[in-house]
């Protein structure tokens, strides 16, 4: 009788959680095991790359997300073996699910046991990293390892230690390898290795030319005359340690110049250290604030990327010192970056990307090059997590895994929810190399009394089409003031409303239609009080010649839960000194809110942050303003934040300077109520006009779905009573004239006399209307309305002027006709 065989089924391990570590298992064995389990239930492609059936170089590739990553088995322990994807390099246990799926698949195949028992027994010596309680170069030797070699191995690799070559002697590795190749013996250098080995020895070598050229550190003098504007000793000291450090996170406090700090490391990384490369990244609304500042204090040219992927594709191609993108496009143009291969990369505002697992987080991580600045003036702002995520891409390496982080630092209650956190002075101490971060208070002293800072911000789609709708206005009416040199008093008026429109528009489209809310301003605004009110007692004033300004900065300070009081011409004169004072006395109350009816006799010191959402045209109004809290008393140094929409009338103010005199800037501000003008009075306004809207410069509108990107999250809005105050004037006596009997003054579409531009351009509308119907993430358009109780959507397109439509209807005409022509 035959024996039974055993068909008993091998007991399972039981499921490890993934949130909750077993109390049997220490949080590395845990983790070790995690890896085990999942590893082993994946059906991952597996393709030997060698002759040796068990200690080769394997492929394994997931059939789901396209990836591939190349293994490495050497042994069955943590350590033994090597993996090229990024959980290996940075978990510090040795192994990840790649290793373990293959193991698993290995164990299975017949003399596995056999062949891992006797170990692997390669004939050529070997220099390899271990990723098993940190990084750390070890050698191997072959079986047919010759006397020398191992001789010369011995007196420099710690054979008490596993074969590991000590930190302090990365030095004389270059003459081991030396000494290994004229034996003839083979010693195999893993490309990790070296580079790992490398990275430490250019830090070195970047640290001793630092301290040739620079001996006297920040009062060097090469660095008086390193840039156009000359650095605060706080920010010279930022440079050098960005630059001693190569890779580094620069955390100050707002206002104290991350900015020019970035652009200076910059230079001293182009002119001393071969850096001709270099790659911003940055939000949208910020791409040319960054081109600016380059030009401003290194005297540099930079491309902003902008279009579609074919023309971006052309400008990669281009032979730049910088380029300048924004977060949304890094996907899709990794292979343009790495084929352009920057040597330093700029990240910016790097607190906005709040959640480090979205696409361009990821995106961001897989960019390579051997320096990397990140700027932010939060870095920790809610979770601890957010602060590993934006160091990893600073240096994975620095805080160690991320499990082993938040299981040291994490305080959870007993269901396991995070409750807070402990030791987080440990962590300030691991990332002080690579880390500098001071506050306004340490540097005081050398803060100068006031600064001004001009933010560039780009338009919207829909801000623009209502921007260059008025602007045309205002050109035809231009040309006829060319050609006959005499304006009449409805095309003064008309003139007038279309220049302000203008400037509404750069705020945001809730000017000109009181529903939607296209537009960058307010959001920028938002993220800038983000920076400031970390710190405790500030304050800010805010600026705006239209209260309606006003109602959209309100949405983005309830949002946050903000104190503010809005000061304006419609509030009684006896309730104004309870806001002034409760902005003075009251810590929840941070921003003060102004038009210009409080630009004179007011006293504000207790701010030192002051915001121009938009500019005046009188450069004395301005100084108005600024004077609130830059005036006697005040006792800290005075910040001006000035926003201007690139591409628009406010860049053409900007640029000339124009407007500045009275009688422009009477009309235009709203100082009289005069609007009527002749002789040499409306030449010299009509010139001033001209020498605006000429300098306006270029800009990219933002895209719908950039516009949905980068904006913050608002309430509704809370608009003052029709019967306190007119939401869409300004303070002045004469803010839009008002047209009795005849409407709104005609705005035309631009390019009438081309019905194919006109065409155009309903077209584009028409699409951006229909996408933003299909996409619920996507900002509201005007055209898109929704039935109340139905919720069905409708669309309203707004016709042209009758000349315009009858000219598209004539083309349309004209193409059904050519395509009947066509049919067979």
């Amino acid at each position: 009788m035959k024996p039974k065989r055993n068909t008993a089924k091998p007991v399972k391990e039981p499921k490890l959680s993934r949130t909750h570590a077993p109390a049997d298992l220490s949080p590395l064995d845990w983790q070790r095991a995690l890896r085990r389990q999942f590893g082993r239930e994946q059906s991952f492609d597996l393709e030997c790359l060698g002759s040796e059936p068990f200690f080769a170089d394997f492929r394994v590739g997931n059939p789901q997300s396209k990836s591939s990553y190349r293994v490495a088995i050497r042994g069955l322990r943590p350590g033994d073996n090597f993996c090229s994807c990024p959980d290996y390099a940075t978990n510090e246990l040795g192994t990840c699910k790649h290793i373990e799926f293959v193991l698993s698949r290995l164990e299975k195949k017949r003399g596995a046991k056999t062949a891992f028992a006797r170990g692997y027994q390669p004939p050529f010596s070997e220099l390899y990293l271990r990723n098993d309680g940190g990084r750390a170069i070890h050698f191997r030797a072959g079986t047919d390892c010759p006397q020398a070699v191992s001789k010369a191995a011995a007196l420099l690799f710690d054979a008490s230690r596993g074969w590991v070559l000590p930190v302090d002697r990365f030095g004389e590795l270059e003459r081991f390898v030396a000494t290994a190749a004229k034996s003839g013996h083979e010693l195999r250098a893993y490309d990790d290795a070296l580079d790992f080995v490398a990275g430490q020895r250019d830090a070195e070598r970047r640290a001793e030319a630092l301290d040739g050229l620079f001996p006297r550190g920040a009062d060097a003098p090469l660095l008086k005359k390193l840039l156009k504007a000359r650095l605060y000793p706080y920010q010279a000291e930022c440079a050098l340690f960005a630059v001693r450090a190569g890779r580094v996170l620069i955390g100050d406090e707002m206002g104290l110049g991350k900015t020019i700090q970035a652009i200076a490391a910059a230079e001293i990384l182009a002119q001393h250290f071969g850096v001709s490369k270099v790659l911003v990244i940055c939000p949208t609304s910020l791409k040319y604030q960054w081109q600016s500042e380059i030009a401003r204090f290194a005297g540099r040219e930079s491309r902003v990327l902008a279009g579609g992927r074919v023309q971006r594709q052309k400008d990669y191609a281009l032979d730049d010192f910088c380029k300048i993108t924004n977060y949304e496009k890094l996907k899709s143009d990794l292979d343009l970056i790495a084929a352009w291969g920057p040597e330093l990369v700029i990240v910016d505002e790097a607190q906005r990307v709040k959640n480090w697992n979205t696409i361009a987080a990821k995106a961001l991580k897989r960019i390579d090059s051997p320096y990397a600045f990140v700027l932010t003036g939060t870095p920790l702002e809610n979770k601890l997590e957010e602060l590993i995520s934006i160091v990893q891409f600073v240096d994975q390496h620095r805080l160690g895994p991320t499990w082993k982080l938040l299981h040291e630092h994490q305080v959870k209650d007993e269901a396991g929810r995070v409750t807070g956190y402990t030791g987080l002075e440990k962590i300030g101490e691991t990332l002080a190399p690579v880390m500098i971060r001071r506050r306004k208070s340490e540097v005081l002293q050398q803060l100068p009394e006031r600064t001004d800072q001009n933010l560039l911000v780009p338009m919207t789609e829909m801000q623009m089409i209502h921007h260059q709708d008025n602007a045309e206005v205002v050109t035809r009416i231009v040309q006829r003031w060319r050609k006959m040199k005499f304006l009449s008093d409805t095309d003064q008026r008309r003139l007038t409303c279309a220049l302000q429109n203008m400037r509404m528009s750069c705020n945001s489209t809730y000017l000109l239609d009181h529903e939607t809310d296209h537009g960058v301003k307010a959001d920028e605004l938002a993220v800038l009080f983000d920076d400031l009110f970390g710190q405790p007692e500030a304050k800010a004033v805010v600026f705006s010649q239209w209260t309606r300004t006003h109602d959209i900065v309100i949405r983005r300070l309830e949002a946050r839960g903000i104190g503010y009081v809005s000061f304006h011409g419609g509030v009684p004169s006896e309730k104004r000194p309870a806001l002034i004072e409760r902005f003075r006395d009251d810590p929840d109350c941070r921003v003060f809110l102004s038009t210009d009816a409080g630009s004179t006799g007011l006293n504000l010191q207790h701010a030192s942050t002051l915001v121009n959402m938009d500019l005046p045209w009188n450069p004395a109004i301005l100084e108005q303003r600024i004077a609130r809290i830059f005036r006697m008393g005040q006792k800290r140094p005075v910040q001006i934040v000035n926003f201007v929409s690139k591409g628009t009338i406010e860049e053409g103010m900007l640029s000339v300077l124009a407007f500045k005199r009275s009688l422009a800037a009477g009309i235009l501000d709203g100082g009289t109520g005069e609007i009527s003008l002749g002789g040499s009075r409306l030449n010299r306004f009509m010139k001033d006009v001209e020498n605006v809207t000429g300098h306006m410069g270029e800009g990219e509108a933002m895209t719908p779905a950039e516009e949905a990107g980068g904006g913050q999250a608002v309430t509704e809005a809370v608009l003052m009573p029709e019967e306190q105050v007119d939401a869409g004037a300004s303070d002045g006596e004469m803010a839009i004239p008002e047209y009795e009997g005849q409407g709104a003054p005609e705005v035309t579409s631009r390019n009438e006399a081309d019905p194919w531009q006109a065409l155009m351009r309903v077209g584009a509308q028409l699409v951006s209307a229909l996408g933003a119907a299909g996409n619920p993430a996507a900002p509201a358009h005007p055209w898109i309305g929704r039935d109340p109780s139905t919720g069905v959507q409708s669309l309203k397109v707004p016709l042209p002027s009758q000349e315009t439509a009858g000219r598209i209807a004539d083309v349309l005409s004209m193409l059904a006709n050519t395509l009947r022509g066509q049919r067979p």
